[in-house]
């Protein structure tokens, strides 16, 4: 008699390392494909004949730094992003919080209704409204102007703030308020002195979002600004693609690097918060 082959148990065996080295290839591929752009940027920021090949530099060299590390190719378009985002993202964060909540803590047949609307408004294109915005804004003597950028940056941020901070906020118990207003505090005191500080990861990533959103932004202050002394950053890297399709590689790279430099530095900053959850499990208890 023939001895039986484990066919039938070797072959999960089998199928399921083949699956892992599939996935492991893709996520490869995914690596390269995310890996090399990066990696053209650090190596060309570095080469003094940098082009669109990712190569070692031949000698290594600050010279691209040193060259856009000027006033006005460098520091007041970042002076001018800092006023922009900065100030956009503290109206989006605190309008954000005060819209969310109401939709968070009172229950209301309106509140759906403001959601869906809310999420539609997320799905509008900005291109679709500039054109009227613009006109607006010329009628209201707000074209040219950082405040005016500010207002639109924010309201362009806030619906998508406003659903993420609803959901955040609704992982905070209310019972804790309900203790807080036996006390003698009243709604807006609960807002400030409860239910933000403990929603401190759902703020953080607001504020990450829309900062990181609004310092990419080139169509908005490109429309909306006029004055080359007030263009900011994302505007300001277009100086670098000359006429007739000529491009100076190394300073574009090493303008790149310190461009990307604050919105990596806030990230680094609050990234601890990111996996903090609330634990407000036995907050409530006894």
């Amino acid at each position: 008699m023939r001895r039986a082959t484990p066919t039938r148990r070797t072959t999960p065996l089998r199928r399921a390392t083949r699956n892992r080295l599939t996935a492991d290839a893709t996520l490869t591929l995914v690596l390269v494909a995310f890996a090399l752009p990066l990696a053209w940027v650090v190596l060309s920021s570095l080469d003094a004949d940098a082009n669109l090949r990712v190569k070692w530099p031949s000698h290594a060299t600050l010279d691209n730094f040193d060259a856009v590390l000027k006033p006005d190719i460098t520091f007041t378009p970042l002076l001018n992003s800092l006023i922009l985002c900065g100030g956009a993202t503290a109206l989006t964060v605190a309008c954000a919080a005060l819209a969310a909540y109401p939709l968070s803590r009172y229950r209301s047949r309106l509140n759906n209704p403001y959601l869906t609307t809310i999420l539609f408004a997320t799905c509008l294109p900005i291109t679709a409204v500039m054109v009227p915005v613009y006109a607006l804004f010329v009628q209201v003597d707000l074209i040219d102007t950082m405040a005016g950028t500010i207002y639109f940056f924010a309201a362009s941020q806030l619906p998508f703030a406003i659903w993420l901070m609803k959901n955040f906020m609704d992982g905070v118990p209310k019972e804790l308020e309900e203790a807080a207003w036996t006390d003698g505090a009243g709604t807006f005191q609960s807002l400030l002195r409860i239910v933000l500080p403990l929603m401190g990861p759902g703020i953080a990533v607001v504020t990450v979002f829309c900062f990181a959103m609004m310092w990419g932004n080139f169509f908005v202050p490109f429309m909306l600004l006029l004055s080359p002394d007030q263009m900011p950053a994302s505007v300001s890297i277009n100086d670098f693609f000359g006429n007739r399709g000529t491009v100076v590689y190394g300073q574009l790279a090493a303008f790149s690097i310190i461009y990307s430099t604050p919105v990596i530095l806030l990230y680094v900053l609050v990234s601890r918060r990111f996996g903090g959850g609330f634990a407000l499990g036995g907050a409530v208890k006894g």
